[in-house]
């Protein structure tokens, strides 16, 4: 089948780079696209007049949430708070179990994935908190996120997240991992059956790719079969390093070596690696606030880095910079990491910081951080095919419009949207030429049903973080409001 969208402005693909093509067209068949131009000439099956929108390629998430979030609740603890977020010692020897049955587990991944397709994301890779479980993702829990992937039409990275320990607070207020090797190793026996799995499944909006926890959890035996498997089934791996001073610190301690230097002891540095967020190089004021050859090791060795400009500004981070990595040659994707899902946001956020970070105004232009949404996550996929609107491409397409007064008046669309806009503004989406998200909606999906589950759900999650303080305080002390109850007068 051949259909067409027409809209005020594409963000078409040519010479290498994105170029904006003005009152343009993209005609797809199938799963391909096979023109985009000012005017089609030859018949079509369907078509749309998006009007005034811009289209882009579709957005490319490789650190999405796939979780109720928690971030509305952790980024504002102070330390003495915030060390009662964490599992204590007693609760990960004694007490650990799951705060959700799996059946809700299903709902909270269907919800996800769905907040995933309103804001416009047509290819992902999850992240999930693994605080409300009794140890990491089982391998069930991932075969029912495949399903509910599937249902909705989106690309999905999968494979359950499996670690060998888990971050703790100890009775005197300090932290510490504790390690349960034989979980780590059953996670991670999860993590190849999911490969097979998928592999069994053969659907070519699934691909298998291993997913280990943050590197302060894993064993250094852990660390190399994971980078073992990958090079023998050629296979991505997305860890979370270089991410915080309290990681760095307790891998030197265990290890008597930096995060960067376990992985390279280990045989995970290459072109097959994604970190996410990677802010505690050498350049990190708290690291050495220069330049020792931190981004040249990850650039020689061919490493992605998932920037996630709005959850690291919301914990107090941010790269240093984002300018010096794309200097350095480091590919520079994006992810979301938290909610909302929204990467046009991301952008917004990620271009000030910059300008923060390099204290100038041109540090990070809009369009860099266009380019690692869209081709520098395809980069890190391996698929030359997404990320882009060319013949020959997936049709994975997002329009967003821009034709509401509250967006202000328009310079280039591209700057202005960023600026202005938000992810909310996606009205249409195709994933391999199939349509995902119609006029604002996702048909077949009731949206207020899930909106009120998962507020139950969070409800629940909310009040199990009292049971894992150290010091046992509950939920309303660890979360107070930000202003108290209005009181009746007498």
């Amino acid at each position: 089948m051949r259909t067409r969208w027409r809209a005020r402005h594409v963000l078409a693909h040519q010479d290498g780079g994105h170029a904006l093509l003005t009152d343009g067209e993209v005609v797809w068949e199938d799963d391909v696209v096979r023109y985009v131009g000012p005017r089609y000439e030859g018949p079509v099956d369907v078509e749309r007049d998006l009007g005034e929108s811009l289209v882009m390629p579709g957005l490319i998430d490789l650190d999405a949430l796939t979780d109720v979030d928690h971030l509305v609740l952790d980024s504002w603890a102070g330390p003495e708070r915030g060390r009662g977020l964490q599992w204590s010692l007693d609760y990960f020897t004694d007490r650990r179990h799951d705060v959700f049955t799996p059946a809700e587990r299903v709902e909270i991944r269907e919800y996800a994935l769905v907040q995933l397709a309103l804001h416009g994301i047509t290819t992902y890779m999850p992240i999930a908190s693994e605080v409300h479980s009794a140890w990491a993702e089982p391998y069930e829990e991932l075969v029912e996120t495949a399903r509910a992937s599937r249902r909705l039409g989106l690309r999905g990275y999968l494979g359950p997240a499996y670690r060998s320990g888990v971050n703790v607070v100890l009775p005197d207020g300090s932290r510490d991992v504790a390690f349960d090797e034989e979980a780590g190793r059953a996670g991670f026996r999860d993590a190849v059956r999911f490969l097979d799995h998928l592999a069994e499944l053969d659907d070519p909006l699934l691909t298998g790719v291993l997913l280990p926890c943050r590197i302060e959890t894993l064993t250094e035996d852990l660390l190399r079969e994971t980078a073992g498997l990958a090079r023998e089934r050629g296979v991505l791996v997305r860890l979370h390093a270089l991410q915080g001073l309290v990681e760095r610190d307790l891998v030197q301690r265990r290890h008597g070596i930096t995060p960067l230097q376990l992985l390279e002891k280990n045989g995970l540095l290459g072109p097959n690696l994604l970190i996410p967020h990677t802010v505690t190089t050498d350049r990190h004021p708290g690291v050495h606030g220069e330049d020792r050859g931190d981004l040249t090791t990850l650039a020689d060795a061919g490493v992605s880095v998932i920037h996630c400009p709005q959850t690291s500004l919301r914990y107090g981070e941010m790269l240093h910079s984002f300018r010096a990595y794309r200097e350095a040659g480091i590919n520079l994707c994006l992810g979301t990491d938290s909610f909302p899902p929204d990467l046009i946001r991301g952008m917004d956020v990620g271009v000030h910081l910059a300008k923060v970070v390099e204290g100038r105004s041109d540090a990070a232009p809009a369009e860099t951080y266009v380019e690692a949404a869209t081709l520098g996550g395809a980069r890190a996929l391996g698929r030359e095919d997404l990320g882009r609107i060319a013949p020959g491409a997936q049709a994975d397409l997002v329009a967003f419009s821009l034709a509401d007064i509250r967006d202000g008046v328009q310079d280039d669309p591209v700057r202005t949207f960023l600026l202005n806009g938000t992810a909310r503004q996606a009205t249409d989406s195709v994933v391999a030429g199939r349509p995902v998200l119609v006029d604002g909606s996702l048909p077949g999906v009731d949206l207020p049903r899930l909106r009120t589950r998962a507020q139950e759900l969070f409800e629940r999650m909310r009040a199990a973080y009292g049971e894992r303080d150290f010091l046992r305080r509950d939920a309303d002390h660890l979360f107070p409001p930000a202003f108290p109850a209005f009181r009746e007068q007498g």
